[in-house]
């Protein structure tokens, strides 16, 4: 029963995901969200019924057993779509963030607004060879499914291309790159004085006396927090979909290792250091709205949603649907080391912050090999892409690969699967080709 329950959870949160903030059809959905997913929920959605779409309330709702309540998902501005708990059908116990809305990025030319350069390419950049690149991506050269492509330099939007059903303003899940956002958000609550890294997070939930107290916020964001996890490999699953809260799946995990002597890639990690950064604001409503004010509003992601669980607990390890667009002003935002039309939204500092070395991972068995930082990976040691050199990553193929050594963003958007792997570092060096 657990299982068909996650199951229907699933199909509601990603069906109301991509209706409601993706804007997608329900073939569209059915196709590129609810197919190629884990195998073993697929004999059990293979059997579930449609989703029954309030586009008036923007729900949906997904029957798993008679006699039994459906798993419902609802969508809210800003926050996308939460899922209740099993059993619960009132979406009034959502939060909703209230957010100070501004026109300022919705003219002009990107990143300021959404128009593209109609000035010749830069000089040394060869637009046929560039443009062989991203048409490679699409077309399957480089592995994978592609749906967008976009690359900039010297923060400037130099080309991008979308697969049919997609432009720039469709909004994809972004899956793990959403631990690169949630270190961005904590980096501005470190300027703001909410969170200090290198001091015990002190989370609520455990005593003094707990030896989870002495876990830093540095720990969570190194994934060296030492605790174990509930279920085999990195699945959160009942909090993405079953209904779960943060504050009681992620707070539930014990020790299995000292504090920064360990490195565990873990969903739960990046959850407790958003936890961490609520708790520190101590101010339900500020912190909704929080991420939205410092930092995606003032670099102009306007079409990012950020999803939670029911009690507002943002879940930033992996549930967030934005644009690629939006996604490479994130990339520049780390390429100005923080600073966006001369305000400083992240610490002076963070970007090299985040693409250091977490201490405890481990050393590699090949190279070249990717290293982890602080929610960002790092690329050392691949053919054609420059030192320094890191990226966003997540499920399916989502890319953010950012590359300082030459001021350029590069972001890929993908549906990848088992069989269909996408080829990033190749298609990194192409495009670095082609702009020298």
């Amino acid at each position: 029963m657990r299982e068909l329950s996650l199951a229907a959870g699933y199909k509601a949160q990603f069906t109301c995901s991509g209706l409601f903030s993706g804007g997608k059809t329900l073939e569209q959905i059915e196709r590129q969200e609810l197919t190629n997913i884990y195998p073993s929920y697929r004999p059990v959605m293979a059997g579930l019924p449609d989703a029954v779409i309030d586009r008036d309330a923007k729900t949906v709702s997904v029957a798993f057993a008679d006699g039994m309540p459906p798993r419902i998902a609802a969508w809210r501005p800003h926050l996308g779509c939460a899922s209740l708990p099993p059993g619960a059908s009132d979406v009034s116990i959502l939060p909703e963030a209230k957010v100070s809305e501004t026109r300022e990025f919705r003219r002009g030319v990107w990143p300021r607004g959404e128009k593209v350069s109609s000035k010749p390419l830069p000089e040394g950049v060869n637009g046929a060879q560039l443009s062989a690149a991203l048409k490679g991506a699409l077309d399957g050269e480089f592995g994978g499914v592609t749906s967008a492509v976009v690359v900039v330099q010297d923060g400037r939007l130099l080309m991008e291309r979308y697969t049919e059903g997609f432009g720039p303003t469709t909004a994809q899940r972004t899956w793990s790159v959403a631990k690169s956002i949630g270190a961005t958000i904590i980096g501005a609550g470190v300027l703001d004085g909410h969170v200090v890294l290198d001091e015990p997070a002190k989370l609520s939930a455990w005593s003094d006396a707990d030896p989870r107290s002495a876990i830093t916020l540095e720990n969570f964001l190194h994934m060296g927090s030492g605790l174990g996890g509930q279920t085999a490999g990195n699945r959160t699953d009942a909090v993405y979909f079953g209904g779960g809260l943060v504050n009681e799946h992620a707070v539930a995990n014990e020790l299995i290792a000292e504090p920064g002597e360990s490195w565990r890639y873990a969903n739960n990690d990046t959850m407790l250091a958003l936890l961490a950064l609520r708790e520190g604001i101590a101010d339900d409503a500020d912190y909704l709205k929080f991420p939205f004010e410092r930092v995606l509003r003032p670099i102009g992601m306007r079409n990012t949603y950020l999803e939670t669980d029911w009690e507002g607990n943002f879940i930033l390890s992996s549930q967030v649907w934005t644009t690629a667009r939006d996604l490479a002003r994130l990339g520049q935002l780390y390429v100005q080391d923080g600073v966006w039309n001369g305000r400083r939204i992240l610490p002076e500092g963070w970007a090299e912050y985040v693409a250091t070395p977490a201490p405890a991972q481990p050393g590699c068995r090949r190279e070249p090999c990717r290293g982890y930082g602080a929610q960002f990976w790092l690329y050392e040691g691949y053919p054609g892409i420059p030192s320094g050199t890191y990226a966003a990553l997540g499920n399916r193929g989502q890319i953010v690969m950012i590359v300082p050594a030459r001021n350029v963003v590069i972001v890929r958007r993908g549906y990848d699967h088992r069989d269909a792997r996408f080829d990033d570092a190749a298609f990194t060096a192409a495009v670095l080709e082609a702009l020298e």
